[in-house]
């Protein structure tokens, strides 16, 4: 990025519109797994627009579907009936695993979540909703209402009543020194006491893994857990899948699915990766939940052809070339590369993560003290070894944010390993 762009970027936008790097970054193009600059240098691209190029920058097959729809009509909104719309949603209801489901499209992860909750408060007659600590939903109002990190929740002003509940985070927190089973039990058991406390709530919304969080995860068998709590007081839960969707995590095709000895969600919503860098966003609800709403309502963007039509590759190239199965192999050695050189770092607290969903936190040595310096330390040395990452965390946590797009191959993950290894040996 040129001066003269920083300077006319600050002079137009808001403050609080973060930007990476002491220098920050102007992405010109990108292809495969890597990205290019400004003044020419090439990136290994291990964020991917924050998880949202989820197969590869300039897939062809997304790129020939978005021009030949261009070529067509790029859009004429939900008043009409939209072919690429209805033939994405049949795809997403039938993978989404929720019986007689219905798909409603928007523009972003926010307003999927903000969708959401708006139709379980209507369903459930409550604007009493249940959150996990340490999580992160959207940026609109609703949305940060129920956002349980506090770097990213700019106004305790909300429309609904938010109460948080423990297990996001496997190893901080008041249950960190016990075995899973007894975790699993001691949050259930907090989650019971909360809920006698309270009025009846609409739902629990929840991040199977918690992304801007710093990729943490309870144990399996959590939110199955929490849900059959939840099922007997008719509350619904809502599996927040915009980062953790489409394969991700390697063992799954949705986050929900490593909880699911009670069944599926009753809503999901979705966003980033199924775009591969387009706006899509929705959710996914059984049909009398979706249908509860008794006022007319259109989206003027949700939807538009030549998005789905992206979305509509995006998802063929995933399935037919088994990126999930890939995510899994390539992530599973990526993941053991990372932990045998965070081995020798004293900085690294945990490396966790599934998939090609990784998380890297730090610490100030021989503490538990997050270490916000250290991480923008690796950000930055891992930039200049040519490794473009994301950083997240709580405000007592710091984690660096590894997500590349899932075609990544094995050389790629062995290089990029390679940078980091270095990355974080420069902070010592």
């Amino acid at each position: 990025m040129t001066d003269d762009l920083l300077g006319r970027h600050r002079a137009v936008l808001p403050d609080w519109l973060a930007l990476y790097y002491d220098r920050p970054l102007e992405i010109t193009h990108g292809e495969g797994r890597h990205v290019w600059d400004a003044q020419g240098n090439r990136y290994l691209d291990f964020f991917g627009g924050i998880l949202t190029t989820m197969t590869a920058h300039a897939l062809p097959e997304v790129t020939k579907a978005v021009t030949e729809q261009a070529g067509r009509i790029v859009h004429s909104s939900t008043l009409y009936l939209n072919r690429p719309m209805v033939d994405l949603a049949e795809r997403v209801a039938k993978l989404s695993g929720i019986p007689d489901a219905r798909v409603f499209f928007t523009t972003s992860g926010t307003e999927a979540n903000d969708t959401a909750l708006l139709l379980a408060t209507a369903y459930r007659r409550s604007n009493t909703v249940l959150a996990m600590r340490n999580s992160y939903h959207g940026r609109s109002f609703s949305a940060v209402g129920v956002t349980g990190n506090r770097g990213w929740s700019p106004t305790s002003l909300s429309p609904l009543q938010t109460l948080y509940v423990h297990g996001g985070v496997r190893t901080r927190g008041p249950f960190a020194n016990l075995d899973d089973y007894d975790f699993v039990a001691a949050c259930v058991d907090d989650l019971k006491d909360l809920l006698g406390h309270s009025r009846p709530p609409a739902a629990l919304i929840a991040e199977p893994i918690q992304g801007v969080g710093g990729f943490t995860s309870p144990p399996d068998g959590l939110y199955a857990a929490f849900r059959e709590v939840l099922h007997e007081r008719g509350v619904l839960w809502i599996s927040d899948e915009v980062q953790t969707g489409w394969g991700r995590t390697g063992e799954h095709f949705w986050g929900w699915q490593a909880h699911a000895r009670s069944g599926p969600p009753d809503m999901l919503t979705f966003a980033k990766g199924i775009g591969n860098g387009m706006s899509i966003g929705g959710v996914v609800a059984r049909s009398e939940i979706m249908n509860c709403l008794d006022s007319h309502s259109i989206s003027t963007f949700g939807g538009t052809q030549i998005t789905m039509a992206a979305g509509l590759a995006n998802l063929n190239y995933l399935l037919e070339h088994d990126l999930q199965g890939n995510a899994r192999r390539v992530g599973g050695l990526l993941i053991e590369r990372l932990r045998a050189a965070a081995a020798h770092v004293p900085a690294v607290r945990e490396v966790r993560g599934r998939g090609l969903m990784i998380g890297i936190e730090l610490t100030r040595p021989g503490t538990d003290e997050a270490d916000p310096a250290a991480a923008s330390a690796v950000l930055e040395a891992a930039r200049e070894g040519g490794l473009l990452i994301g950083k997240g965390g709580g405000h007592d946590t710091s984690a660096l944010r590894i997500a590349p797009p899932l075609s990544l191959n094995v050389a790629e993950a062995e290089e990029g390993a390679a940078i980091l290894e270095d990355a974080l040996r420069s902070i010592q």
